[in-house]
């Protein structure tokens, strides 16, 4: 292939100068909206396929494909941002809508069962953008220190770092290569084996394990309690150890499956959730002080807070309203951003994840504690210090082999 060449959805060889030719999804589409007629079923699915195969940008070894999702946060969030800061009804507007929009798009998604990079982008993108409207608008004024700069840069590039790490393995189970679905009898005697030899809070299977590793993770501690039970995920083909969890975007086991977080379009499990936690931390600091910066810059006597509602004549010159429509912006960002942090640590403090706390109020089997904020399930908490300790220690050693799974 040469560089403006590809292979289409259907095994076709195609060059991006015809990218506009021979498209039947999209010409169907066309004459029945000019003809008044209605669309069939899965019509719009399969018009999205046509021009999500057929967006390319040339490449060394063939067009590659462009991935639908990761335009409009780069088109759309500069075009909002400085309609916004045009008059301030202009900003209302654009900054209340822009939540709602991206509701709307995540219970979309999420109710499709589909994964999507759109919100990954928008995190980047947002992050980049008002990097660079700082640099641009704000500094230059002469207000802002350069130690001050490279304290705000510093955080920025650890939080990336922190989200990079993030973004790597979760915690996946292994998927099986031969599946052994051991039977509910076999299971039941495993259980009368163990609880006759005395095992408490351990399970042994017999020699024809599901493979050597699945095996390994399908133990459990012995500090765990009595109550927790494996089970069995028809889906990966596997006994999921305690805590763990199958992500239905992912299509993968987790093991302590927390929830698929859309921001880093990834499962938080137990091998992640330290550094989920860590980038959390670090954009909420990072952002808080680029507001204050900025907002001391442009509303000169003023607390950030006074000035983050009551800044009169920013609107008086571009550059001021821009960056007062950026400080907005990372406002309602973190907002949110702080309100899962406070979600998650309180979690931690309880030892519950989201996964079991939705199943709690599911099964009608958790407290309600600090107004709702977090749900108690009771079976994993043993303390505030204990707690903390161990979500401190994920992830710091390997599931531990039996000499049976050895030999």
């Amino acid at each position: 292939l040469c560089c403006c060449e590809y292979v289409d959805r259907r095994g076709e060889r195609r060059h991006l100068a015809a990218t506009c030719c021979d498209c039947w999804e999209l010409d169907e589409g066309c004459d029945r909206w000019l003809t008044g007629k209605a669309l069939p079923p899965g019509a719009l699915e399969r018009i999205a396929d046509a021009v999500s195969d057929r967006l390319r940008v040339p490449w060394f070894a063939g067009a590659v494909k462009v991935n639908v999702s990761l335009v409009p946060p780069l088109v759309l969030l500069p075009v909002l941002l400085h309609v916004a800061a045009l008059h301030f009804l202009l900003g209302f507007v654009v900054l209340t809508a822009l939540p709602v929009v991206l509701l709307w798009y995540y219970y979309l998604t999420h109710r499709r069962k589909e994964r999507t990079l759109f919100f990954l982008s928008l995190g980047l993108f947002s992050l980049g953008y008002m990097y660079y409207v700082f640099l641009q608008e704000v500094v230059p004024r002469g207000h802002v220190e350069l130690s001050q700069v490279l304290a705000l840069t510093c955080g920025l590039v650890l939080m990336l770092a922190a989200l990079s790490r993030a973004k790597r393995d979760p915690g996946y189970l292994p998927t099986l290569a031969s599946c052994y679905k051991p039977s509910h009898q076999s299971l039941a005697n495993d259980s009368v084996r163990e609880s006759s030899n005395g095992l408490r809070g351990t399970t042994a299977y017999s020699g024809r394990a599901v493979n050597g590793e699945a095996k390994g993770y399908a133990r459990m501690a012995a500090e765990e309690p009595e109550s927790v039970k494996k089970d069995w995920c028809a889906k990966c083909q596997l006994i999921r150890p305690a805590r763990a969890g199958h992500c239905r975007l992912c299509g993968r086991c987790v093991r302590r499956l927390d929830h698929h977080c859309v921001w880093i379009n990834s499962c938080v499990g137990e091998q992640n959730h330290q550094a989920f936690i860590l980038a959390l931390s670090f954009f909420m600091l990072t952002a808080v002080y680029g507001i204050t910066l900025t907002l001391h810059t442009i509303c000169r006597g003023r607390t950030p807070v006074v000035a983050l509602f009551y800044c009169p004549g920013v609107y008086s010159d571009y550059s001021s309203a821009l960056s007062f429509t950026c400080v907005w912006y990372c406002a309602i960002v973190t907002a949110g951003m702080g309100y899962i942090l406070l979600i998650q640590l309180l979690n931690i403090s309880y030892n519950v994840t989201e996964r079991e706390a939705r199943l709690a109020l599911r099964d009608n089997t958790g407290r309600r504690l600090l107004g709702g904020l977090v749900i108690d399930t009771g079976q994993y908490n043993r303390g505030f210090l204990c707690n903390w300790g161990h979500f401190l220690s994920l992830g710091s050693s390997p599931p531990q082999r039996s000499a049976e799974d050895i030999v």
